[in-house]
Order: C-alpha cells, then sequence, then structure tokens
C-alpha cells in the first residue's frame, strides 16, 4: 500500500468537483428536471420511502385478516 501524498487529495478535489456542477445549462432542462435541481430532494426521497413503508404496513394488515380468516375457518372444520 502506497502512503497518503497531497496529491492525492487534489485528484479526490477535481473528481468531487465534476458531481457538484450541473451538466446541462437550465434553459435545456425541462420542467421537471428545474424542479428538481431547484428544490431539496431530500422531501422527494422521504415521500418514495414513506409511499413504499405505506405499500409494506398495508400489505401486513391485508396479510393477516387473510390469516385470521384461514384460521377461522380452519377450526370451524375441525372442532
Amino acid at each position: 500500500m502506497r502512503p497518503y501524498t497531497p496529491q492525492d487529495s487534489v485528484s479526490v478535489t477535481a473528481y468531487d468537483s465534476v458531481w457538484a456542477t450541473e451538466t446541462r445549462p437550465a434553459e435545456t432542462q425541462d420542467a421537471f428536471e428545474r424542479t428538481m435541481l431547484s428544490e431539496d430532494k431530500l422531501y422527494v426521497v422521504l415521500g418514495v420511502v414513506l409511499l413504499i413503508w405505506f405499500g409494506i404496513l398495508v400489505m401486513l394488515f391485508r396479510n393477516e385478516r387473510k390469516i385470521a380468516q384461514l384460521e377461522k375457518d380452519v377450526e370451524g372444520l375441525g372442532g
């Protein structure tokens, strides 16, 4: 393993600056891209995550109700 040199931080900074700048000018972007780039994307990610969690919870509750109904049916047949 080679030791750390000050030139290493220069390459990291240059790589980071590539991602920090926009690649297309604002006039060629559509409305969705302008909104996403101007607003904080954290809220978009939060909305998607909450939608996924809501879907999982709905699925769990539906499955629980179906399982409870099947348990009642099985008890009715056995006894």
